[in-house]
């Protein structure tokens, strides 16, 4: 069924049963041992993850995101005895990730609350203890919109960063439908092996299935690898509440791509394979920033929901990724910042992306749409009941798929 007006998705037409006993609550010891469903040419075969350098067409790029997940969450307890956690989102001042995690007395962050009705005013504070000094940790609510909250946090050794200090007091934010606390390997397997800009409350989990072999392997058949960033927000957990998808507002993400990669793409003659869903946002973003970008006068570059959807652009790639490389030369600048709020759903053309290599999604998801618009709307139920019937474990630490566009 060919989708027209992708606004007008039902999400209850992209939901399937999952059983809770199918969600894997805990990673393999080996992470390259996990499952590896194959998508191609319309055809699905079954491997394990450490043969993925078999099924990848000659000359691929693969591109990943290197995000690492901090240490988002804070306990704080009231001298009445209530827990208050902050989950923090996103830096508000300072709003570049970079400098925020650097400062040494104070900084905000657009945060959660939970157990909000229980702090209606005042400061929280908490005591911690790094490297023998003990330091005053103060949170402050300044300003709420909806669900979120702007919190300052303000400390008392300039000698700590904020970096430092989520690293020592925080809780790595695993996702809600695990239905368990955080657990110390979880800091390990959590991460993947190649992670490096700190900035996410979430893993791309696609990459926690690459292992150093695995990479050797690749690299031993010529495969070109490359490098973006984007910073996971929580709204990756959240779901689908609208009946149709036109309801449904999805949340804005902070992307990093460096000059180097924006070339490799503009460069590359074969396949291009995304590493996970974060992936393929940020790269089929890169194609409207530079439709963006044709207008020189631009300040602020970020990608709104629907405009992958309006009429006809007319830009190729080329033109696209080019007017990138000019703004950046332009600028003086050596990476590409913006910010994504991008849906991938069925009745999108895809422009950069040519596969994905993906864990299995939760129902009702826009993760699941996002696969629906690159194998096509009926083929995924054929891939999810295929991975169902042979034992596939699925969410974030579950098993893995290789999807190519046919």
């Amino acid at each position: 069924m060919e989708i027209t007006d992708p606004r007008k998705i039902r999400i209850e037409d992209y939901n399937y049963n999952l059983p809770d006993d199918r969600i894997a609550k805990y990673p393999l010891v080996k992470r390259d041992c996990s499952k590896l469903l194959v998508y191609k040419g319309g055809k699905i075969s079954d491997t394990v993850f450490s043969n993925l350098g078999d099924f990848l067409p000659e000359n691929t790029l693969m591109v990943f995101n290197n995000t690492k997940v901090i240490q988002a969450r804070l306990h704080f307890r009231k001298a009445t005895g209530a827990q208050i956690e902050i989950f923090c989102l996103e830096p508000h001042t300072p709003n570049d990730y970079q400098l925020n995690f650097q400062q040494t007395d104070k900084c905000s962050w657009v945060c959660l609350i939970g157990n909000l009705k229980k702090w209606k005013e005042g400061d929280l504070v908490k005591e911690i203890i790094i490297e023998g000094d003990r330091i005053e940790l103060k949170a402050r609510r300044i300003q709420s919109h909806g669900d979120s909250h702007i919190v300052e946090f303000e400390w008392d050794n300039k000698h700590i960063t904020f970096s430092e200090l989520l690293e020592a007091v925080g809780e790595l934010p695993i996702p809600p439908y695990l239905n368990r606390d955080t657990e110390e390997q979880d800091k390990q397997t959590y991460q993947t092996v190649y992670s490096k800009i700190d900035g996410s409350v979430a893993a791309p989990t696609a990459g926690l299935h690459f292992t150093p072999e695995v990479f050797a392997s690749l690299e031993n058949r010529g495969m070109k690898l490359a490098e973006l960033t984007l910073h996971v927000g929580a709204g990756t957990f959240r779901p689908v509440k609208s009946k149709l998808i036109e309801d449904h507002v999805m949340h804005s993400e902070f992307i990093s791509v460096k000059k180097e990669t924006i070339e490799q793409l503009l460069n590359h003659q074969g396949k291009i394979i995304a590493v996970g869903t974060t992936s393929v946002r940020t790269l089929e973003s890169l194609y409207y920033l530079g439709v963006i970008l044709k207008d020189k006068t631009i300040s602020h570059l970020r990608v709104s929901q629907w405009m992958p959807y309006q009429d006809s652009i007319g830009l190729s790639v080329k033109e696209s990724l080019n007017n990138i490389l000019d703004h950046l030369h332009l600028n003086n600048l050596t990476t590409l910042v913006a910010d994504t709020q991008i849906i991938i759903a069925p009745g999108y053309k895809f422009r950069i992306v040519d596969g994905i290599i993906t864990n299995f999604h939760q129902p009702q998801s826009t993760l699941l749409l996002l696969v629906s618009a690159l194998v096509g709307d009926s083929k995924w139920k054929e891939i999810y009941q295929h991975a169902l019937d042979n034992n596939y474990r699925f969410l974030s630490y579950g098993d893995s798929s290789l999807l190519l566009k046919e």
